[in-house]
């Protein structure tokens, strides 16, 4: 629990004094995105580790 609240900490961290705001928003969403993405590549080699590897 303690390195969720390290990397959330980071994560604040890095955005503050961030100027413009809309890059910053840009750059927010572009990292939620990027973790989806990583979620997704996980899931499907999971999901294919556990049903054998067939294709």
């Amino acid at each position: 629990m303690g390195t969720l609240l390290h990397f959330k900490s980071l994560y604040t961290e890095a955005f503050d004094d961030c100027r413009p705001s809309f890059v910053v928003l840009l750059l927010k969403g572009y990292a939620i995105f990027c973790g989806i993405l990583l979620f997704m590549a996980l899931y499907a080699f999971l999901y294919r580790a556990f049903t054998g590897f067939d294709f």
